[in-house]
Formats: structure tokens, sequence, C-alpha cells
């Protein structure tokens, strides 16, 4: 027994034994379906019942299933940046999160096909509370993050996770993906949160715990999808918060978006691999400041690069012109695309409801309010 058995992904000694058990599951039969619609069921049985390793689990099956998704509902994948990551070398990647799996599949499928190390990756265990769900994603490299709790318990499965990502980073030499901050961005408006970085320290055995990601190689990514597939999905959450209310999941919500991430219409996407702040770091870690002081100056170096990253699509500058009544971005669209992003605005959310249609809006012109605080050249 290991005591992050509770929470790590499966040993490749454990694969087959966890295939077995879901390979008659209508969720997996409906899965290999739709990736190999010409093969057999029981050819890509045979195939399965025969992998003995999360990487070939992966390579062969998950690598696949995206790109049919990719194929299916967006306009394809485009990347920037990658060239500067080494093969064989293990990063922390800590990225702005807008979709349940696919941030870290498509990660993990550009990682793949540039010959670098893929991640094991930090799910809520929410997400994978249904038995099926929760195989799947220990094959696909996940480790499971406890959510709704407080007190002792939060300290301990925090410090818990943070060993893990030591052992993974420095004695595995295995990258890591986290997101900036607990659950994904609603509201379009990306920000690293204080306590994940805190959380990443907890397992630093130095006086001084900042010193974990002068050992590390921490690498900020921003994600960009120029339809957010679960854009209308994430309306009721807003609408809670806005009146200081407390937000209830029904039953079915995190698969509803699960599913609609996956198969709802994208567009274009954009990964971007912003640079490791090797340099940033110690320079903050030189300082005189406390933990906390220097735990804040790395999530805005955080932010600061994300936010630059972020490619912005023309939704991103339609939201802000129709939100602002400007034509500010004009020069960054066309008639057709702004009629196309109208259309899907009225199909999603009530027209006459003013609360709904801005905080829609809001969602897609938020990335372009944050890169002009930047004052950077626009992309």
């Amino acid at each position: 027994m290991s005591k992050f058995d509770p929470i790590r992904p499966f040993y490749d000694a454990e694969a087959n034994a966890a295939i077995k058990q879901i390979i008659d599951e209508p969720m997996l039969e409906a899965m290999m379906n739709f990736t190999f619609p010409n093969d057999t069921e029981n050819h890509w049985k045979k195939q399965m019942l025969h992998t003995h390793s999360l990487r070939d689990f992966q390579i062969n099956f998950i690598y696949p299933a995206l790109q049919k998704v990719l194929e299916k509902s967006s306009d394809g994948l485009f990347t920037g940046g990658f060239e500067v990551l080494k093969p064989n070398t293990a990063y922390l990647f800590i990225s702005n999160h807008r979709d349940i799996i696919l941030d870290t599949s498509l990660l993990n499928s550009c990682l793949y096909e540039k010959g670098l190390v893929m991640t094991t990756s930090a799910i809520g265990d929410n997400l994978i509370r249904q038995p099926f769900l929760h195989i799947l994603s220990k094959l696909n490299r996940n480790f499971a993050i406890r959510r709704g709790l407080s007190g002792r318990a939060l300290f301990e499965s925090s410090k818990l996770v943070s060993e893990f990502i030591h052992k993974s980073l420095l004695k595995e030499n295995r990258s890591v993906w986290t997101a900036q901050k607990e659950g994904r961005t609603k509201d379009g408006n990306d920000s690293t949160h204080k306590g994940v970085l805190k959380m990443l320290t907890l397992a630093e055995e130095s006086a001084n715990p900042f010193d974990f990601f002068e050992k590390i190689n921490l690498v900020p990514v921003s994600i960009s999808y120029e339809y957010d597939p679960t854009d209308a999905l994430k309306m009721p959450e807003l609408i809670a918060k806005a009146r200081d209310e407390k937000y209830v999941k029904s039953e079915n919500e995190d698969f509803l978006n699960l599913l609609r991430g996956i198969m709802g219409t994208k567009k274009r996407i954009h990964i971007q691999v912003n640079g490791t702040l090797n340099h940033e770091i110690r320079e903050i870690n030189r300082s005189e400041a406390n933990l906390g002081e220097k735990l804040s100056q790395l999530a805005e170096v955080i932010d600061s690069k994300i936010w630059s990253g972020y490619k912005l699509w023309p939704s991103n500058y339609i939201a802000y012109d129709l939100l602002n009544d400007c034509s500010t971005f004009s020069n960054f669209y066309t008639e057709e695309e702004k009629n196309s992003f109208t259309k899907r605005l009225n199909d999603k959310v009530d027209a006459k409801n003013e609360f709904l249609v801005k905080n829609f809006l809001a969602m897609y012109a938020n990335p372009v309010v944050n890169q002009n605080q930047l004052k950077i050249p626009e992309k």
C-alpha cells in the first residue's frame, strides 16, 4: 500500500486489469465506435486487452479519440512556443482552465506529437465518481484532487497532492498539469489563485518553501477556444454569484459539461506555451518578501504570461465591441463573423435578459481586457 493510492493514476502493472474491468462498458463501446467507426468491436477489444501500459492506452486509444473530436467539433488545433521545451525533461504546466477534459488532453496530444514528456494531470474527484470515469481517468494518468474539504482535512489532502506532484516532477521526471485555480474559469477572466501555488510548496523540505519553484521548470500555458462549447452552461453559476448565492450543481451537471465540452462546437483552438519562469522565480526568491508576498508576485507573473499568450479570436473582439457598444476592434473581424457570433449569442441566451447577455459577452471579452492591460501588440 502507498499513501498515494487514494489519488494516484494506475501503475503500468495495473493497466491491463483495469481495462478488463471496463471492456464491456457501454460508454467505452460508444467511445470506441466514435473513434474507430470502421473497426469491429472484436478487433478494438482484442487490441485493448493486449494493452499493458498507460502510455500505450493513451497513444492507441485516447489520442485517436481526441483527433476524432477535433475533426468533428473544431476547425483545427494551432500551437506556439513548444520549441522551447526539451525532450526527456519534466515541466510543471500551469494553465488557464476552460474545459474539463480537453484542456489537458489537447496539451498531452501536442506533447506526444512533439516527442516531449506527457503529463500526469489534476482532476477534481467530483468529476470521476462514476466508476467507469474513475477507471478511465486513472488509465489516462490523472490524479485526483478531493473537493469539498475544509480545515485539517483540506490541509492533509493538499499536502498529499503536493507530495505526489513533487515525486512526479523530481523523482520520476514526469511532467504535471494543473489549472491556475480550482475549477474552470466561468467568466473568461483568467487568474492564478495564490492557494494553488501555496499547495505546491507544502511538500518542500527546506526552510524556505518557495525554493520548490527553483527546483522545477514552471511553464504557464494559454488555452484559447474561439467558441467555448460550454459557454451557456456556465451562466447559472454566474447568476448565483451575482446574487451572492451559493451555487448548487444539478445531479448530472458535471457530466453534461464534460460531454458538451467534448462534442460542442469550438471552431479554432490555440495552445501557447509561454516559456519557463526560471529567471523570474530566481528574482522573486532573492527578495526579502515573505512567502505570501512571493506567491502573490509569482501569481502576477503567471497571469501576465497567460494573458499575453492567449490567442484572441474574432469572437473575443466582437464580444468586446458589442459589450461596450463600440467598434474599437472592428479591424479584427468581418461582418460575417460578427453575424455568426451574434446568432450564437441569441441562440444561447435570452436577448431580453440584459444580465445574461452582458455576462455571456464578458466571458469572451475579458481576455481582450486582460491582454490590453499588458500594453502588448495585438495578435
